[in-house]
Formats: structure tokens, sequence, C-alpha cells
């Protein structure tokens, strides 16, 4: 396929199928209960196949970043899809939790790091003039997952068991991604639309400076670690409920599964949404201004889910408002992080920013699993806490911006100098 005759829009589509197989992910909520029933597991030891998963993502994203970097995403892709394929596939042969671990988590962890790298960092390059939106379409796919693939096993386990329904799931995923991964072509060096002029930098305006730094060079700017924390600070709310989300319907709110079900749908709605949603106003509203913003509704959601969540109503607000948030936080990132540090070596950048996730993912769900094992089931304290490290966030995001600012007007005045 030659990057001449490359329809980007056609890469951003068949990305966006690819990342809803890998958005099936998300859906792990639904087979929480029945896993526990037939393997015997308890409510912490079922978490830990959906925490792994999520924890080891950002080491296969780094992994496949920097081999994406050199060697283009066509064959990265491909191999993370039949790794991940992989992982579910085999998860259907478990006889006990312990083979989840390793099936489902690491192998299933490894495979969704690797897709999603490559549909990511791949489609933000092909779309400078729309970096925001286009972030936020395809990772909307990862966020879409949940809603096709919750109500979808729900249905298949009423006939076959949650082992096959992996089965069932992995056949899928590893022909999808397949044909995906044969669009996943990287643009050509300093590309740029046809009709389109990229900012020209102004005395005052140092929005359009460009700043490349490698890995290396991101990690010796303190500006990376306030970026980092934000992350994790931002994902804990989401991957939390996305891992309880059933859970608490059917607990807290008192909710059938096909009801908690329907909740998990409406949750991975928002999820989905919110990314393009928000990547479209953070293209005029700006990103950090975006990111206090949902910070704000977050922090409100949490605190709403942890003092009336008692009817389904107030449920899916809550819902709602997290889902969005956190979508919408990991549709804008790969953005920030290219406004931060650069687009050329945004593949290997991004996988080492998304590192956040990993503690976000274990801090997250087990929090919730502890705090309802010592509270009888009280969910409360957990969506406190989350609330409130939103509320950081808000400062965190202000912070980041002032360093922003001084980076660039630096970088700026470098260059100034220069000529």
């Amino acid at each position: 396929m030659s990057n001449n005759k490359t329809n980007r829009w056609l890469i951003l589509f068949t990305g966006i199928f690819a990342n809803l197989c890998i958005g099936a992910a998300y859906s792990y909520s639904v087979f929480r209960k029945p896993l526990m029933v037939l393997l015997g597991a308890t409510a912490s030891q079922v978490t830990i196949p959906y925490t792994l998963s999520l924890a080891l993502m950002p080491i296969s994203m780094i992994i496949a970043g920097k081999i994406q970097d050199k060697k283009g995403p066509k064959l990265t892709m491909f191999i993370g899809g039949l790794i991940y394929s992989a992982g579910f596939l085999l998860a259907g042969y478990a006889k006990n939790i312990q083979f989840l671990y390793i099936s489902y988590g690491i192998l299933g962890g490894l495979g969704l790091g690797a897709v999603y790298s490559c549909t990511v960092v791949n489609t933000v390059k092909w779309f400078p003039d729309k970096r925001g939106l286009a972030g936020g379409l395809i990772s909307g796919g990862l966020g879409g997952g949940s809603v096709i693939f919750a109500p979808l096993g729900v249905s298949l386990m009423k006939t076959y068991s949650p082992l096959s329904t992996f089965q069932i799931f992995g056949g899928l995923f590893i022909i999808v991604i397949s044909i995906a991964s044969f669009f996943a072509v990287a643009p050509p060096a300093g590309y740029k639309p046809e009709g389109w002029t990229p900012p020209v930098a102004k005395a005052g305006n140092t929005l359009n400076v460009s700043i490349d730094k490698n890995w290396r060079q991101m990690l010796s700017d303190p500006l990376f670690f306030t970026a980092w924390i934000t992350l994790i600070i931002a994902a804990v709310s989401g991957i939390m409920i996305i891992g309880f989300a059933s859970s608490i319907g059917q607990e807290v709110v008192g909710l059938t599964p096909a009801a908690a079900a329907i909740g998990v749908s409406i949750l991975g709605v928002a999820n989905t949404l919110g990314r393009p949603i928000w990547g479209s106003i953070s293209d005029k509203l700006g990103r950090y201004n975006s990111m206090i913003v949902m910070f704000i509704i977050s922090a409100a959601s949490m605190f709403l889910l942890s003092t009336m969540a008692s009817s389904f109503s107030v449920f899916v607000i809550a819902l709602i408002g997290i889902g969005s948030c956190y979508g919408g936080f990991f549709g804008l990132y790969p953005a920030v992080t290219g406004d931060m540090f650069g687009m050329k070596n945004m593949g290997m950048n991004w996988g080492v920013m998304f590192t956040a996730f990993a503690p976000a993912a274990i801090f997250g769900p087990m929090l919730a699993a502890q705090v309802r094992a010592i509270n009888n089931g009280d969910y409360s304290l957990a969506f406190m806490i989350a609330g409130g490290l939103s509320i950081i966030g808000i400062f965190l995001t202000l912070f980041s911006q002032s360093i922003v600012r001084k980076n660039k007007i630096n970088a700026m005045a470098a260059e100034m100098n220069s000529k």
C-alpha cells in the first residue's frame, strides 16, 4: 500500500475495529461472578487476571513502540493481535484461577498493549491537523469494546460457560486484528495532509513551537514525572469502576445481572464517546483546560457514587461522568504527550508515558476489592479516595501547564537566537 495513495481515514477506521477487539478487556466485570462460581475463587483472586492484563499493557507498549518507530506498525500489530487472541483462547482451558493469570492476564495484557500502541500512535501521526480528534476516535474503539462484548458475553454465558465464551471471543479477535494489521501503514516522515499548512509560530505564541525529545531526554525532564503522576490519578477512578461496575450494580444498587450488564454497556458508551468528544473539545479549548474540567467531573461523579448510588438513575449518571472522563483522558493523553515531547519519537515516548497505567491498574481495582472486603461489601471509602485524588489531579494539571508554557517560551527564544 503506497503512502502516496494511502487513505488515512481507512487506517483510522480499521484501527477502530482492532481496538474494539482489545477493548473487550473492559468487559471483564461481567465475568467476575461466573468465574468465582466456576473456579471457586475469591473476589480478590478473580480481580488479578484483569489487573495483570492492564498492568502489563504498558510494558508491551514500550516494546511495540520501539519496534514500531524503527520497523513500522504492520508486523508489530499482527504479532500483538496473535498474542492477545491466544490469551483468550488459552483462557478457555483454565482449570483454576492461576491459569487465568497466565493466559488472560499475562498473554492478554502483552498483546493488548502491542495492538493499542500501533493503532493509536500510527493514527495520530496521520492526523497532524486533527491530533486530538484522531486520538479520541481511535482510542474510542478501546472503550467501545465493552459496549459490544459485555452484553455479548452475558448472552453467550446463558448457553456456554465463561471459558467457552473466552474462546469464542479469541477466535473472533484473531480474524479482525489480522485483517486490520494489513492496513497499518506508517506515514512518510514529515507527513502533511494535502491542503494543510502547519500554523507558524509567532512572537508571543508558544503553542506551535516544536520540541522533539527521545525517551531518555523525556525521562530527564521533570515535566515527565508530573505528567506521569497526573495520568495515574486520571486512570484510577475509571479502572476501578470498569472492573467492578457489574458487581457494584448488583451489590450496591440491587440490580439483576442483566440490568448490571446494561450499566456496564452505558459505561462503555460513555468511555467510547468521551474520547472523540473530549479530543475534539481539547483542539479548541486546550489540552490542559479540558483535563481540568474532566478532573472536576470525575471527582464529582465518584463522590456521587459514594453517597447516593441507591437507584439505577444515579448509578448511571455517575457511570457516565466517570466513563466519559476516563475515556477523555486516554483519548487526550497521546496528543498531550506529543505536545510536550514532540511527535518524532512518539511511539516509544507514549509507551513510556503509558507505564502510568500499571500502578493505576493495580491500585484502583485492588483498593475497591480490599475496601469491599474490610467494610462488608461497602465500596464508599474507595470511591471517596479516588474522588480526592481527582482533586489533586487538578492542581498537578495546572502545574504541568505552567511548565509546558515555560519550556516552549525557552524553545522559541532559542530558535529565534539561532536565526
